[in-house]
């Protein structure tokens, strides 16, 4: 069974004059790769993914994968509010290439929890890869309980979840009641170290497009056994998590990388690009940590 584990960026997609900034997206991804990212995750919230139009969709996650050249998985994001939509977009990544497939729990709907099941029965009835389901319900207003991943166990292409709840007992919930059918991926930085010591495998980080060496490394250590490493460089990371959602993500990170000079400082609309005060307590955030060079 395929299984994820380690640091997957979750990708921004860059923007130059209004377009995708194709050419860079592919230095993003040979940097992510080149710093020790385990794989990369394409046109899923961190990529302003229901901003882009489904041919950029589809281009976008044609890149990362021709860009990746198979060195590490490509999970690409599929998720939409509406079950047919999300078949059509699934359909999509698998033809560009994707290793597998981000599925979010439908939002703005709010089903209930039959309805959450029968969504991702029915797109991985249609689209059959392995795929990692995405449970944020900060910004679904929809929750996917432990209860209902144990109704999904039979649906064997689900081999992942990426816990965003901010409840670490939700990741001990998981693996009371399903084991170890799934990867539990952390879905928040800040969580990584407290989500694998109780079980979990990895992390879909924010912070990685940003500083990918440094995010891998403290997945790495947790999966060797070194706590104490990883604890540390998680407390120095700490004030740099917590600066990346002083304004709605991915406005904090993508300022960091255009500060860089990786990307062009733009984002889409209803998204704005942070405020100079925001800006500031990023650029103190990122200097705390001694990674302002």
């Amino acid at each position: 069974m395929t299984t994820f584990q380690g640091a997957y960026t979750a990708l921004v997609t860059p923007f130059r004059r209004g377009e995708v900034d194709e050419e860079a997206l592919r230095e993003l991804v040979e940097r992510q790769i080149a710093a020790g990212i385990d794989g990369l995750v394409p046109c899923g919230t961190t990529g302003e993914s229901v901003t882009l139009s489904d041919e950029e969709h589809g281009r976008v996650v044609k890149i990362v994968v021709e860009a990746t050249k198979g060195r590490v998985p490509v999970v690409a994001g599929a998720g939409s509010n509406s079950t047919t939509k999300t078949v059509a977009y699934a359909k999509a990544c698998r033809e560009a290439g994707a290793d597998g497939l981000l599925l979010v729990c439908p939002y703005y709907n709010k089903p209930t929890q039959a309805g959450v099941e029968a969504h991702f029965r029915a797109v991985l009835s249609k689209v059959p890869m392995p795929t990692m389901l995405y449970n944020i319900p900060g910004r679904t207003h929809v929750d996917l309980t432990a209860e209902t991943l144990v109704r999904l166990m039979d649906v064997e292409h689900i081999v992942a979840v990426k816990e965003a709840t901010g409840n670490i007992v939700r990741t001990q919930q998981i693996a009371a009641l399903c084991g170890d059918r799934y990867s539990v991926m952390s879905g928040d930085d800040a969580l990584t170290v407290g989500l694998m010591a109780v079980g979990g495998t990895g992390v879909v980080s924010v912070l990685s497009n940003a500083f990918p060496a440094e995010v891998a490394d403290v997945a790495h250590r947790m999966a060797a056994g070194d706590l104490a490493g990883a604890r540390a460089l998680q407390h120095r990371l700490l004030p740099v998590y917590e600066a990346m959602f002083i304004e709605p993500n991915p406005g904090p990170v993508k300022f960091v990388l255009a500060e860089a000079g990786k990307i062009a400082p733009e984002i889409r609309l209803p998204m704005t690009w942070p405020t100079e005060g925001a800006q500031g307590r990023i650029r103190a955030a990122v200097e705390m940590a001694g990674l302002a060079s």
